[in-house]
Formats: C-alpha cells, structure tokens, sequence
C-alpha cells in the first residue's frame, strides 16, 4: 500500500449503480435455480448510489478522506443503472439481505485482516 489518498474519477460521480454482496447474490441464485421460473429474471439490489456517495461511504468505514479529482472529459459510463426486481420478489419473494454499508464493512474488515496478517498474497485467487 503506498497510502496515497489521492483518487481520480472519471466524470462528476454523480452516476448511479447498484451494488450487492456477494452472499445475496448466491443465495439469489440458487433461489431461481431451485424454481420453476424459466423465463429471463433481474437479480439485484433496489439500493442505489452514486459513486460519490459510494466513495463517502468507504472513507467513513476507513476512517479515512481523499483527495478527489474529477476528469470530466473522460468517459462517464451511463448515468444510472438500476435493476428492476420485481419478479423475483413477486415470484420468490427475495430481496438482498444485506445493504451496501453491511457488505462494504465485511469487505473492508477481511482485506484489512489479509493486508494486517500479511497473508493476502497467499489467499489471492488467480482468475485469469
């Protein structure tokens, strides 16, 4: 780690996404896999933020300010993104059980115990 605070963006952040722990999306999936619906299905989290606002929540779990910079003549990406999960509740009744601030918090406490004990280059996973 270099602790650099410095981060760059590309565009305002004011886009929107939609984010969701990794544990909700398997057990949404094994959901649809155990029914009956074959159709196409939205799988996903109502909860939106922009980046910026996904920014300010990862320095409050670090304890921690940036330095933002904004390229904003670089490529944005679409303005928002968001999945319409209506199906699945209406069919299965499934939503995500754990909000953004819950998953980023047990995201942030296992990198910061790998990068502590020094073990995250032994439990990095080659994906490529």
């Amino acid at each position: 780690m270099s602790g650099d605070k410095r981060i760059e963006f590309w565009g305002d952040c004011l886009q929107t996404r939609s984010f969701m722990f990794i544990d909700d999306c398997l057990h949404g999936t094994q959901a649809i896999t155990k029914s009956d619906i074959l159709d196409p299905i939205n799988l996903g989290s109502a909860e939106m933020v922009s980046i910026n606002q996904l920014v300010d929540l990862a320095e409050d779990i670090a304890g921690i300010k940036l330095e933002r910079s904004y390229k904003l003549d670089a490529p944005k990406g679409v303005r928002g993104r968001r999945s319409d999960n209506t199906l699945i509740q209406d069919r299965l009744g499934w939503e995500p059980g754990v909000t953004l601030r819950e998953g980023l918090e047990k995201t942030y406490a296992w990198i910061y115990d790998q990068m502590k004990s020094g073990s995250s280059k032994d439990s990095v996973v080659n994906l490529y």
